[in-house]
């Protein structure tokens, strides 16, 4: 197969050009790695800085990128009174769809901050690893959820637990129930 490749003559028009195009990306591509790689670097020496972060990061499932995007979306949860105006704030409760006399029922929200709720997710997929998420992530679908409303369920459960440990500045403990 080789010598096969070796031996061949046709020549595609554009080869020359695609080689020098494709070679142009690699090398922006590697440029934005870097950029990148600094900027998290960066993202974790604030977060690091911030008197939250540990709080933040002892939840399952919540790393640098999420908890700085917690951090930035919700600060220190004072502006919510209870967990679930900060659910609500994050586009997690449900809403009753309603114009004039007809009432469509409830279904998930459309509003609400999208990068908060983002973020809440990606956390709650990454706890499945975890013995608690995953134990309630199965009863929901045990109780005929699809993955995406068990996911939404265990995110509301996890905001409920997050919004304590903000107010009262512990880290998380497994197996405890914590409360608002």
């Amino acid at each position: 197969m080789v010598a096969a490749l070796a031996e061949q003559t046709v020549q595609v028009p554009g080869t020359a050009s695609a080689g020098e195009i494709v070679s142009g990306l690699a090398e922006a591509l590697a440029v934005l790695l870097r950029r990148r790689d600094i900027l998290e670097t960066r993202i974790a020496a604030l977060l690091g800085a911030h008197p939250l972060a540990k709080v933040l990061t002892s939840m399952p499932g919540v790393a640098v990128r999420t908890g700085a995007r917690i951090l930035a979306e919700v600060g220190d949860a004072g502006a919510f009174p209870t967990a679930a105006h900060l659910a609500s704030y994050a586009g997690l409760t449900p809403t009753t769809r309603r114009s004039g006399t007809s009432i469509r029922g409830e279904g998930p929200p459309r509003g609400g901050n999208k990068m908060l709720k983002r973020a809440l997710f990606l956390a709650s997929f990454a706890s499945l690893s975890s013995p608690e998420s995953r134990a309630y992530y199965d009863r929901k679908r045990a109780e005929k959820k699809r993955h995406n409303a068990a996911l939404i369920c265990l995110t509301r459960r996890r905001v409920d637990v997050l919004h304590a440990m903000l107010k009262h500045r512990t880290l998380y403990q497994p197996g405890r129930q914590q409360t608002a």
